[in-house]
């Protein structure tokens, strides 16, 4: 398994947080709502998909809305490959943090 970039990450974080509402457009409001950042929207369909392709989410259409002029969204759900590389990145973080506490206080 292929280590997660940390936009990848942040995508897969928000895909989570969000449950049966994570489309581009909510999960683009919640990486810039926690990181503070400026995020385009292309920074998110660009990895988006490529976690479809490397088979970490899901999609489907939705339901067509009124508010969206008849469009469909597109519907992102994490998959258990998805669950597995947000384990590991969170192992190996944890792991190269191992040993730095107080260390980043002191710089």
């Amino acid at each position: 398994m292929k280590m997660l970039t940390r936009p990848e990450e942040l995508i897969l974080l928000a895909v989570l947080y969000l449950k049966g509402d994570a489309y581009c457009v909510p999960i683009h409001r919640r990486i810039i709502q926690v990181t503070g950042e400026k995020w385009s929207l292309g920074s998110v369909y660009m990895p988006l998909d490529r976690l479809v392709t490397k088979g970490y989410l899901t999609s489907r259409l939705s339901d067509s809305t009124p508010e969206r002029g008849g469009r469909q969204k597109r519907i992102y759900t994490v998959t258990s490959l998805g669950i597995r590389a947000l384990k590991k990145i969170q192992e190996v973080e944890s792991s190269m943090r191992a040993g730095l506490s107080g260390i980043l206080e002191e710089i």
